[in-house]
């Protein structure tokens, strides 16, 4: 309950509270989409800039063994969730196909998320989680693009160069380059602009994401119950899953709970702009609702809190 308390009341979650209030209350708040822009691209080029400088402070011995548990996992829970989908939501393949792909990807918001509650609660996370958050982008896309089998393979190609190029990755690995060349004295000279701002800068986007889940929460009544308990349970059984891994290839308490939560969430910026060239006909009122609408807030309230208390169990027995 203290870790929950303390998520909770928090800058970054309250922000996400307050967008959701602004749409129930029918405020006319607005963030301008230049600006939304704006500040995705800021926090991915930053994410990869703290990613970069860790890398590069980081022997690779130490790192290849989370490297590999990211890749695995990348697979796993794509599958893992295209089953479900089909077996107890009862959704069309394709539909199945393009949820798969978000709950196999991340959400880099729900990683900063996390990221700030475990500092808040003193649990040091490793500081080349970042460059984790990129290697998981990708897999989950890919193998849920092949789960939707099509027929031709251009829409999948064309879906795989919009990963890959697209601004998500791109910033990430692009950021993660010139962290790793700089290292840490050079990245000082603009540390007061990426460093210090940076929470500040979330609780700006988290505003808009309130707003934009509490828009998606129309649409659960025709997602159905299936698909919102399945909502709660894919990113609790994966994220589970993935503290459990963390803990097992040797991060700390607090690392392992964020990877927890990175594994657990569902992509709502990469995997979007993918599925939508190559998987044109599944609904956005099933992916999108159930990755920002219910996994998104479920991992804020429900989600990071367990992964918190289920790596110090782990670390302690």
């Amino acid at each position: 309950m203290e870790l929950l308390t303390q998520n909770l009341i928090s800058p970054v979650v309250l922000a996400f509270v307050l967008g959701m209030l602004a749409r129930a209350v029918r405020s006319d708040l607005e963030i301008p989409p230049a600006l939304y822009q704006g500040l995705s691209i800021y926090l991915l080029f930053a994410i990869g800039l703290k990613g970069g400088v860790a890398l590069a402070e980081t022997p690779m011995v130490e790192l290849a063994g989370p490297v590999l548990i990211t890749v695995v996992l990348g697979v796993i829970t794509p599958l893992s969730a295209f089953g479900l989908l089909r077996w107890f939501g009862r959704i069309s393949r394709t539909d199945a196909a393009a949820t798969a792909a978000h709950y196999g990807s991340v959400s880099a918001v729900t990683f900063l998320a996390a990221l700030e509650a475990t500092k808040i609660a003193d649990m040091a996370p490793n500081g080349y989680l970042p460059a984790l958050v990129a290697v998981l982008e990708v897999p989950g896309i890919i193998v849920g693009l092949m789960l939707a089998r099509q027929s031709g393979s251009r829409g999948v190609k064309a879906a795989l160069h919009e990963v890959v190029v697209g601004k998500s990755i791109f910033l990430l690995l692009g950021g993660m380059a010139i962290g790793a060349l700089c290292g840490a004295e050079k990245m000082e000279s603009v540390a007061p602009l990426f460093v210090h701002p940076f929470k500040g800068v979330l609780c700006l986007f988290l505003l808009e994401l309130g707003m934009l889940a509490a828009g998606r929460l129309r649409d659960l009544k025709s997602a159905g119950w299936r698909l919102v308990v399945l909502g709660c349970l894919l990113p609790l059984g994966h994220g589970l899953l993935g503290t459990a891994a963390g803990t097992w290839v040797g991060m700390s308490s607090g690392g392992a709970a964020v990877f927890g939560a990175m594994v657990g969430s569902a992509s709502y910026i990469a995997a979007p702009a993918a599925v939508r060239i190559a998987l044109p006909r599944a609904s956005p009122g099933i992916y999108l609702t159930l990755s920002l609408g219910v996994t998104f807030p479920f991992n804020l309230a429900i989600g990071v809190p367990l992964f918190m208390s289920f790596a110090q169990y782990l670390n302690a027995v």
